[in-house]
């Protein structure tokens, strides 16, 4: 009976630390890229955890790619959480409404780098720009508006 409690205990704690690991969001970037950085600070203030796995430019494009993004979807970091993909300068606030409703989608993207986004900040400079919802056949609707 002792070794059945083990395992059973071994095997409990390691579901665990799956169930804790899958709110750490795994951040693919470019070593030097500030806006990253500071997008990275944005989503910690708002509660994230968060993994940076700084790689090149062709890794980096590997990734969007291996994860369904379109070339016009793309911005200059792309993240993962809960099996969603984050890509570019998403505020907090949508990735919380998104990890909520659990759309059966791909993720968000913020293409471009807008100016005002989170980690885009130039003073008091704001571009508009769109939050968008890509489904998983590679469509996208607006999820949010700034």
């Amino acid at each position: 009976m002792s070794l059945y409690r083990t395992a059973l205990l071994g095997l409990l704690m390691g579901l665990m630390s799956q169930l804790a690991m899958a709110d750490v969001a795994v951040v693919y970037k470019s070593p030097t890229c500030q806006c990253c950085s500071r997008w990275m600070e944005h989503m910690k203030a708002s509660g994230f955890e968060l993994s940076a796995e700084n790689v090149a430019s062709a890794e980096l494009n590997r990734i969007k790619s291996v994860h369904g993004l379109k070339r016009e979807q793309a911005s200059c970091h792309t993240a993962i959480i809960q099996g969603y993909v984050i890509e570019g300068h998403v505020p907090a606030g949508d990735v919380k409404r998104l990890l909520e409703e659990k759309p059966d989608a791909i993720g968000l993207t913020v293409p471009g780098m807008p100016v005002g986004s989170p980690g885009m900040e130039m003073g008091d400079e704001r571009d508009s720009f769109q939050v968008l919802l890509i489904r998983k056949d590679g469509s996208t609707e607006v999820w949010a508006s700034y």
